[in-house]
């Protein structure tokens, strides 16, 4: 009787592990055979393919150095230089396929290493991000947060992982353009499969904004112009609090299929679509306003140490289990308020950034064009 009662609570426990259930089609399927060939991408084997991987020489290779008295072989050339002003390419597929995780290190202005896809040979990219806003890390080199999420993992120190599902049907572009002025490097890994693709599926988007300072009672556009049918997934956001005091109680709006002036799905707060409350318990300790900081499958916040007077901060949103589908339109905004005396909203001036991830049907609609460098960059 006992062993049955254990048996029993260990089923149910697996049942309403929010880890399986967030997986249908993964981790309960495991077992199950595929007709799928794997395939990696990486400096050690730019092409993908069979048996091609490791060949790099000490003539040739970004690691001869090191790997001088092993030779071939022996990681010879684990990473990459991308010059200044340059654009280099990632990782080149043809035919069907799913990108189903990638890894990467980068080391340099993360909001000047540009990070795009192509899918299906389309000229103009389907994702256009900074690549430390992609990975929900969006405020710099030595600042990465701890993120513990199904879609993005941030691994110490500067561990990337993107576990977004990205298929593609004719074959697909990634690259990495650094904008900085100095060289930049890069480890990365792109694991995938060559697979049937079929024509009915959607491609992964994701486009970067940023408004620095946000102007006085204005709005602050996470996207728009998003045309056809689809579903968005997910939401990053940077926010840098550019005056004293409780930043996030502003709402966050989806207005979906020919929305005008109201939308169809409106949220309470910013904290509160974030899936925290009360400020994240926001508290003074040494005259500095904190929080608690969290990681969770489908949400996280996190502060980002800083010696000035901004407050910094990241949070995630991934609408895995509760994705916002649309038919023909999608524009989402989001408000940027604190307080003021007598229990007032006080509209602020912040600096925001932020990534949406969507999936949709091709053709996407153009994506504006990317701020200019001097408005990417993050100052102290």
């Amino acid at each position: 009787m006992r062993m049955t009662t254990l048996m029993l609570s260990m089923g149910l426990l697996l049942l309403w592990s929010p880890y399986v259930q967030a997986q249908p089609g993964a981790m309960n399927q495991l077992y199950q055979l595929k007709n799928a060939r794997t395939r990696s991408i990486s400096p050690e084997n730019f092409t993908g393919e069979k048996g091609k991987g490791g060949m790099a020489t000490l003539e040739e290779g970004s690691a001869a150095r090191a790997a001088r008295e092993l030779g071939q072989g022996w990681k010879v050339n684990p990473y990459v230089r991308i010059e200044p002003g340059t654009v280099f390419t990632m990782g080149e597929i043809d035919g069907a396929g799913v990108i189903n995780h990638i890894w990467m290190t980068p080391v340099g202005n993360y909001r000047l290493m540009i990070l795009r896809f192509y899918w299906d040979g389309e000229k103009t990219p389907s994702v256009e991000v900074p690549v430390g806003d992609f990975f929900a890390a969006g405020w710099g080199l030595g600042k990465e947060p701890r993120i513990a999420s199904l879609a993005v993992c941030v691994n110490p120190r500067s561990g990337f992982n993107s576990y977004w599902q990205m298929p593609f049907r004719k074959g697909c572009r990634v690259t990495m353009e650094n904008m900085g002025e100095k060289t930049a490097s890069l480890y990365y890994q792109i694991d995938y499969s060559l697979e049937a693709v079929s024509r009915k599926t959607p491609y992964f988007h994701a486009q970067f904004r940023r408004v620095n300072p946000l102007p006085e009672k204005e709005v602050y556009t996470i996207v728009d112009g998003i045309r056809g049918r689809g579903q968005y997934v997910g939401t990053y956001l940077a926010h840098g609090a550019n005056s004293e005091g409780w930043w996030g109680e502003g709402e966050i709006k989806f207005y979906l299929d020919g929305d005008d002036k109201f939308p169809t799905i409106c949220g309470t707060g910013e904290e509160d679509y974030f899936c925290g409350s009360y400020g994240y318990n926001d508290r003074r300790e040494n005259g500095r306003l904190v929080h608690d900081s969290f990681t969770s499958p489908y949400t996280g916040f996190y502060q980002v140490a800083h010696e000035g007077a901004q407050g910094r901060f990241g949070q995630y949103r991934w609408h895995i289990t509760d994705p916002i589908r649309f038919e023909k339109d999608l524009r989402v905004t989001i408000q940027s308020l604190g307080w003021q005396s007598e229990g007032r909203y006080l509209p602020l001036q912040d600096d925001l950034a932020s990534v949406a991830y969507w999936y949709q049907r091709e053709p996407h609609a153009p994506f504006p064009v990317l701020p200019a460098k001097e408005a990417l960059v993050i100052k102290d």
